[in-house]
């Protein structure tokens, strides 16, 4: 495989294109005198500009790693001839494992674009007040990258500018306290500066930014010395509630009523969505969302040959999680016998018809061109969910549970109700953190968040994440009978368990190797890090 150093990622790449439509943030007209020297000279051009870091910049990382990690990792989802899901649920990924080398250079690749946006946009003689809003929205994006960095590396290089990096590519990482401090730097003047509205459909605002900031913040807020301190930082609790509360109160978005609709293309940038991933219908490479063609279970479903998902299935583990009548199953896993109208709809729609028990993945599966003209051959054209109000909407209640071991807040009662109730299921009248982990993996799962979850909860309470890890029984593919019905799972005793090898599970699971190619390139990211000298204070009038 052909990976990319950090200092190799195409400096200037936005240049031959404008994304200039009115409505659509990802129509886009060729522009043959566009270069660098005559860009950054108006608004238009800061659109064109950051346009692309909803996509293309973070195409590797969508591809295989955003659910192969997120659901494979934490074991929502297993695959075993699948080598983007096998290495993170079997625990046996290395430095050369191919979804990590690209997802580090997909994040990098994102935060070099951010970087160069900044610098454009910077220099230009446009308005201070115009400039801001899109140097807001390249500093959203980058910030939002170094979360997943500090989340699933630890200590790494900050890097604002690429140049700096080609001149000299061997330097110090950052340590994990310094990432999360660039990131929550970057997300709050996100916040100060970006728009309460957003200017097209699918790009930013200010509440954005909020809702960012309350997962940074929940996620800093257990980080310390003392990975079993059992405690978070209350300061960083009260601020990830703060930020929740802005877009709950103030925002404009609102629960879609229907769970299932979230995940229908002709609700792409609906009112549940904060920040999405834009994928062009029957774009190029780059520009495609591929998850279709990785999860679907046939031909039938697709319409092609590219329909891979025999083998992809829900873990029993998170089966178990679903409560009997939970609509959120049937709009995440196909099991036997579920019906989808929107599927095979020339036919009457699909019925799921699987010869033994298991479940596939439902969550961008969409159907054929036939169904849909933004279908294309490995392409569903659904949006990426990378932040939508039902994770504010936990997000607040986790921060107002904070330390405590249960609560009947009165606001965080009705918020996680707002959900079971979409959900149709019975209200909560108190809640424990084994209830909000509960939603949070039911209610996103599939959605790439449920390993950064474990990941926050391993800042403070280590040692339980290592053994809810241990407990998950990953090596043993158990034999199971499920009414679809019901959600009910039971072990099937007539039939034998098979089992595979999986890596030592250890603290040292909770965070991935640095990719090879970047060690070979930068042999000091063996070394202990170094402190970031920050050249900017912190913005603190946001609340």
């Amino acid at each position: 495989m052909k990976t990319k150093n950090i200092i190799y990622i195409v400096l200037i790449m936005i240049f031959p294109i404008l994304w200039t439509s009115c409505s659509d943030l990802l129509d886009v007209e060729p522009e043959d005198l566009v270069t660098e020297e005559n860009f950054y000279q108006s608004e238009d051009d800061f659109k064109a500009a950051t346009a692309p870091l909803y996509s293309i910049v973070w195409s590797d990382f969508n591809s295989k790693f955003y659910f192969g990690l997120g659901d494979g990792r934490s074991y929502n989802l297993y695959a075993p001839f699948s080598d983007y899901v096998y290495p993170f649920s079997d625990l046996t990924e290395t430095s050369l494992t191919g979804p990590l080398v690209s997802a580090w250079g997909s994040f990098y690749n994102v935060i070099q674009q951010s970087n160069n946006v900044i610098i454009g946009i910077q220099g230009s003689r446009v308005d201070e007040d115009t400039k801001k809003p899109y140097i807001a929205e390249a500093r959203f994006m980058r910030g939002t990258a170094y979360w997943y960095l500090a989340s699933l590396w630890g200590d790494v290089i900050i890097s604002t500018d690429p140049k700096e990096l080609v001149k000299n590519p061997i330097v110090n990482k950052n340590s994990i306290q310094d990432v999360y401090e660039f990131a929550m730097r970057d997300l709050e003047y996100a916040a100060k500066f970006l728009p309460e509205q957003a200017s097209q459909a699918g790009r930013l605002t200010k509440y954005s930014a909020f809702g960012m900031l309350s997962r940074v913040y929940l996620s800093y807020s257990g980080l310390s010395d003392n990975p079993n301190s059992g405690t978070r930082n209350q300061e960083y609790l009260d601020l990830a509630k703060k930020a929740a509360e802005k877009v709950l109160t103030e925002g404009p978005y609102m629960l879609m009523d229907d769970y299932e609709d979230l995940f229908m293309i002709d609700n792409n940038n609906n009112s549940e969505s904060m920040f999405a991933l834009q994928w062009v219908p029957n774009g190029d490479w780059g520009l495609k969302n591929e998850h279709q063609a990785f999860f679907a279970l046939s031909s039938e479903i697709t319409g092609d040959d590219a329909a891979w998902g025999y083998w992809t299935r829900a873990s029993y583990d998170v089966l178990k999680e679903y409560e009997s009548n939970d609509v959120r199953r049937r709009a995440t896993f196909m099991g036997d016998g579920d019906f989808y109208p929107e599927i095979n709809i020339s036919n009457g729609g699909y019925t799921v018809d699987h010869t033994d028990d298991f479940l596939t993945v439902k969550k961008g599966v969409v159907g054929s061109a036939k169904d849909n003209p933004k279908i294309s051959k490995q392409n569903s054209a659904l949006n990426t969910y990378m932040l939508r109000l039902g994770e504010v909407y936990l997000n607040y209640v986790e921060a107002t549970l904070g330390n405590n071991t249960s609560t009947s807040d009165a606001s965080a009662l009705a918020y996680i109700n707002e959900l079971r109730d979409r959900a149709g299921l019975e209200d909560k009248t108190s809640l424990t953190y084994a209830d909000i982990i509960h939603e949070r993996r039911v209610e996103l799962c599939m959605e790439g968040q449920y390993w950064y979850d474990l990941v926050r909860r391993s800042y403070y309470q280590q040692q339980e994440v290592v053994n809810y890890i241990t407990q998950q029984k990953r090596g043993t593919i158990t034999p199971f009978n499920y009414d679809t019905a019901t959600n009910t799972v039971t072990v099937d005793a007539t039939q034998d368990a098979s089992s595979r090898a999986i890596g030592t599970i250890d603290p040292s699971v909770l965070l991935l190797p640095y990719p090879e190619p970047e060690v070979v390139q930068n042999p000091l990211l063996k070394v202990a890090p170094v402190p970031y000298e920050f050249t900017e204070t912190r913005i603190t009038d946001l609340f």
